[in-house]
């Protein structure tokens, strides 16, 4: 019975090896996207108010 539990142990690992790299590799791709959108924005913001676009019109 303890062989059982090793092989049910390796038959698992890699999948769970393989699921947490992903993880890993989607979280950063996620966090570098929102850090860039964050950054443009505040860019396009001083843009914007460089060029006093915004100001509501009248």
């Amino acid at each position: 019975m303890d062989n059982f539990w090793a092989n049910a142990l390796w038959s698992v690992a890699p999948t769970v090896l393989v699921g947490l790299i992903f993880w890993l590799v989607m979280r950063s791709i996620i966090r570098a996207d929102r850090n860039e959108r964050k950054a443009y924005a505040l860019i396009e913001a001083e843009e914007r108010a460089r060029l006093g676009l915004d100001k509501p019109a009248t």
